[in-house]
């Protein structure tokens, strides 16, 4: 099976830095979304550049911005969301639905892996 260009989104979280760990390892041209909404946190900061310098590329998109989030789509087939939404739920489900109308705005992407609540609030 050929490589993939895969997008993560949420990539400094628990579950998301292992995605971009396993995704760089096997070789996939591996993008992390960058949201300018992280500020000054220096530990999200610190393992972005820890990503970009094992050949990871940042994306800076933001939630409030469909148009960065279409075009950060645009540069690959895969997204994979890991955000959790363990502290903010109902938020995370309104990111989501944006990152879906963002893949399908975009039309490229073959394989999405995103969070299980909206199939379970059946909001898609």
């Amino acid at each position: 099976m050929g490589k993939s260009k895969v997008l993560v989104v949420g990539g400094t979280g628990y579950v998301g830095r292992r995605i971009v760990k396993a995704s760089l390892e096997q070789g996939h041209e591996t993008y992390v979304l960058q949201r300018p909404e992280i500020g000054l946190d220096i530990e999200k900061v610190q393992m972005l550049l820890s990503f970009k310098k094992q050949g990871a590329h940042l994306v800076e998109a933001s939630v409030s911005d469909h148009q960065s989030l279409v075009e950060a789509v645009k540069l690959v087939d895969v997204v994979i969301c890991t955000m959790s939404g363990v502290h903010f739920r109902s938020h995370n489900l309104l990111v989501q639905l944006k990152l879906v109308e963002a893949i399908k705005a975009a039309g490229n992407v073959k394989v999405c892996c995103i969070s299980l609540y909206l199939y379970m609030y059946n909001m898609l």
